[in-house]
């Protein structure tokens, strides 16, 4: 463990983002990952030769996102197929006119949040529901699938900030994978978890199972729920630091892949909801990319609900909502793939962050530098672009940008920085 210039902890789409912008910098920077895998909430897995996303799987805002570019410089494939979310679903499972009066009520519902984003008190988004209406409940599922929280925990404020162009692209061979191949070339450190940064020195000491390092700035790209169950220990304390962490939880939503045996049973490229009138309710790609496989969606209270019973629990309400829609014989073609677990992983605990209610500030405190030795990334720091990849990778620039310039600045005759 060499002391080094610039230690950046985590090697997800932050953490490699950071790396890569001081790269050819005079800083040397070292990335220590508590995993022994490159890309966080990134991670792209083959199974029977099929490469799945069981982390992030779209490129939103796909045309000013900064990993398509890179996708397309590391000469990775990407499919622009409009996601199965943009397109009318099974109609068996949802009928046309349906689906156009859900339509209707959830733009309607989003325009009013978008409206009151700004306006004060913030309040949740629940509150602009109609009162026993037909589709609170696919509204609340709806909510748990992009936020990982049903409308009663998120807020307005900060819901309202998210910025989306509406255009969503596809990696062929999996966003983990190419934020992987991305970080090629780094120094990167796996199975070496941080549980100790201390700041009271004039250099940062960074402490792990593996030996200690000084260094003169820490870039920290942790998930919020690390910093604020004090996992990774900031010394001294920084009580706003915790508290904002701790008002931006992640939210959940995990996945499950089912393969299918027989494909051309199913319908062309489509997506289909196991129940609409109700949140606790899977979400079903058929056919991604045209490979013999069905993608489930959960999220929020539900997909917590389906951890807790074990695994195996979201294959098998996934094959049973599917049979009810596609027949009772689809079961013998589906097999279970993958399915997923992020609450219960100790080093994400959640999928994505969401402000609690007024708590919309607190991302521009968790990423505010401090005394230009530690600075902070990863998506929860977006104030625009959080839950994303590409927000976390934006983050990651500034911090290394505001790493470099403090680590750089000329000083004068008497010692001090010049501005």
């Amino acid at each position: 463990m060499q002391d080094t210039d610039v230690v950046v902890i985590g090697a997800g789409a932050a953490g490699v983002a950071a790396a890569r912008r001081l790269g050819g910098t005079p800083l040397t920077v070292r990335v220590l990952e508590a995993r022994g895998r490159i890309g966080g909430r990134a991670w792209t897995k083959e199974v029977a030769g099929l490469p799945l996303d069981l982390g992030c799987g779209w490129l939103h805002s796909a045309d000013r996102n900064e990993w398509a570019a890179i996708a397309a410089e590391l000469g990775f494939d990407i499919d622009p197929t409009p996601p199965p979310w943009s397109r009318p679903a099974f109609e068996s499972s949802f009928p046309v006119a349906d689906q156009n009066d859900f339509r209707a009520v959830w733009s309607h519902l989003h325009e009013r949040i978008h409206r009151a984003s700004e306006t004060a008190p913030d309040r949740p988004a629940a509150a602009f529901l109609t009162p026993g209406g037909r589709w609170n409940g696919l509204a609340n599922a709806l909510s748990s699938y992009i936020n990982g929280v049903e409308l009663d925990g998120l807020s307005v404020r900060d819901f309202g900030r998210y910025h989306d162009t509406g255009v969503n692209w596809r990696v062929v061979k999996g966003y983990g994978a190419l934020i992987e191949t991305c970080a090629v070339g780094l120094d990167i450190v796996l199975d070496c978890p941080v549980t100790r940064v201390d700041h009271s020195g004039t250099r940062v000491r960074i402490v792990t199972p593996r030996g200690e390092l000084f260094v003169r700035a820490a870039i920290i790209t942790v998930p919020p729920g690390l910093l604020a169950r004090e996992s990774l220990r900031l010394a001294p304390s920084l009580p706003d630091k915790l508290e904002a962490a701790a008002a931006l939880p992640l939210g959940l939503a995990d996945k499950v892949f089912l393969h299918v045996d027989a494909p051309d049973r199913l319908p062309p490229e489509t997506r289909l909801f196991g129940a609409i009138d109700r949140s606790a309710t899977g979400s079903y790609h058929l056919r991604p990319f045209g490979r013999p496989v069905i993608e489930g969606y959960f999220g929020g209270a539900f997909a917590r609900e389906l951890e807790e019973a074990g695994e195996g629990a979201f294959s098998r309400f996934a094959i049973e909502q599917l049979a009810a829609h596609l027949g009772h014989d689809i079961r013998k073609s589906l097999r279970p793939l993958a399915e997923t677990a992020w609450s219960r992983d100790p080093c994400a605990l959640g999928s994505y962050s969401y402000a609690r209610i007024g708590h919309a500030e607190a991302r521009a405190v968790l990423a505010a530098p401090v005394d230009e030795k530690l600075f902070f990334a990863g998506e929860a720091c977006s104030r625009h672009d959080f839950s994303t990849a590409h927000g976390a990778y934006r983050t990651g620039v500034v911090a290394a940008e505001q790493a470099l310039r403090a680590l750089t600045a000329p000083v004068d005759r008497a010692g001090a920085a010049m501005p």
